[in-house]
């Protein structure tokens, strides 16, 4: 840039000088050289005003092709030197950026887009104030049957529900909502979020079949209620079944001695007493489905620990287990409802009891923290452990490793901390103990 003002600089000099020079002749009255020096100046300043008229032109040129993204031009350098062929290298420079940085961008997008029609989750990415849509990826096409769509209005045609709930979701949370589509009522799992650029605001929504994957484990969790109460309900009804036709073929024979109506009476007996299990099994199991809506309040981690343990202390004690209350933040406070995590707590506490009477130093701890945002509560025994089997099923319905247990304990305490949308997390082995985190 320096060169090209020194070149300038040194011509206008240069026509300066000549014009100087001419008015020195006139006023000599030299009239030839003066006219002759005039001509040269008209030829000077003619190719002067030329060149840069064609620079001036070809820089025009070149931004115009800048303005419309064509880097695919190239400038001829006739000589290199020269004020011209600088210039056109420089363009040439240019354009070489601009193209690399195009290509890179291009990659990009064509492995974003690539990426994204992979998903099987259904996006859309339009401009907030005009609901131009910008791009649809291949499983919205599919999800919704829509090949194509220009505006996010055009959503109102096709599904007027899945627009209202499109337009009016609350931003930044996911929600489940149930849409009716050509195959029917599908839920989908909807997540939304805005962005802003010179151009405007934009809005990409994310949409998730979840239908398939919520039938797929209520099946799942059926099955397995299922066996579980057909295995109850089998070991009760077999032996009663079998127990009063004996009684009935013994009436039957219409002995009536002393022996057989004491027999009557213990065959008797046995029936009450496995009805009322089962009647005390039916009980469990309406308790598992009648946990009430969580009630929040703020609650001291600390004092929730003192009124746990002041509930156990006396079974504690009697039976000669230590237990432990680790929480270094004393000012550590859980938003959730008191009585259903001290019922959650308790069910654990009683579980790790039983795990370690039969440990020479039987050993429970109970601790809070805080990870992240969340607050954790982990119980720890050095008990027996559980095996991964076990593990799998402790917090089915009425599964249970004890002889005197209902297997309802876990499964209210699991309940519980999906209230709270937590959850309940175990790890365990065999020989090695128990830890039980509730994550709340």
């Amino acid at each position: 840039m320096g060169r090209l003002l020194d070149f300038f600089f040194w011509k206008l000099l240069l026509i300066l000088v000549i014009t100087v020079g001419i008015a020195y002749l006139f006023f000599q009255k030299w009239y030839l050289p003066a006219i002759l020096t005039f001509i040269v100046l008209f030829v000077l300043a003619y190719r002067l005003l030329g060149q840069q008229r064609k620079l001036v032109k070809e820089v025009l040129d070149f931004s115009e092709a800048v303005r419309y993204r064509d880097f695919t031009r190239r400038f001829v350098i006739r000589r290199p030197k020269s004020v011209e062929g600088k210039l056109f290298l420089a363009f040439n420079d240019i354009n070489e950026v601009y193209k690399r940085i195009s290509m890179d961008k291009e990659i990009q997008h064509q492995y974003l887009n690539k990426v994204l029609n992979m998903l099987d989750s259904a996006i859309i990415f339009y401009q907030e104030d005009t609901g131009k849509v910008m791009w649809i990826n291949d499983a919205f096409k599919r999800l919704f049957r829509t090949p194509h769509i220009g505006n996010i209005r055009g959503l109102m045609k096709r599904n007027p529900e899945l627009y209202e709930k499109t337009i009016h979701m609350k931003l930044g949370k996911q929600q489940v909502e149930s849409v009716s589509l050509a195959m029917g009522k599908m839920k989908l799992l909807m997540h939304g979020s805005t962005f802003s650029t010179q151009d405007g605001a934009f809005r990409i929504v994310v949409y998730q079949n979840i239908s398939e994957a919520i039938d797929e484990t209520e099946t799942k969790a059926w099955h397995k209620l299922l066996r579980v109460l057909t295995h109850e309900i089998m070991n009760s009804i077999a032996p009663i079944s079998s127990l009063a036709e004996t009684l009935h073929a013994r009436l039957e024979q219409g002995k009536g001695g002393e022996e057989d109506i004491e027999d009557l009476k213990v065959g008797i007996y046995t029936i009450k007493r496995r009805s009322e299990g089962l009647l005390q099994f039916a009980k469990s199991y309406r308790l598992i489905n009648k946990v009430d809506q969580p009630n929040f309040v703020e609650i001291p981690l600390r004092m929730l620990f003192e009124s746990v343990y002041q509930l156990l202390e006396p079974t504690l004690l009697q039976k000669n287990i230590d237990l432990d209350i680790i929480l270094k933040d004393t000012r550590l406070v859980l938003r959730a409802d008191v009585n259903l995590v001290e019922q959650a707590l308790i069910n654990l506490l009683l579980n790790a009891m039983e795990a370690v009477k039969d440990c020479a130093q039987p050993y429970i701890s109970i601790a809070g923290l805080k990870r992240e945002d969340h607050v954790v509560i982990k119980i720890q025994d050095n008990g027996r452990g559980m095996s991964p089997d076990i593990q799998e099923q402790i917090f089915t319905p009425f599964f249970t490793t004890k002889k005197s247990g209902s297997g309802v304990g876990l499964t209210l305490s699991k309940q519980i901390m999906l209230l709270h949308k937590g959850n309940l997390f175990v790890e365990s082995e065999e020989r090695e103990g128990s830890t039980f985190t509730l994550q709340f």
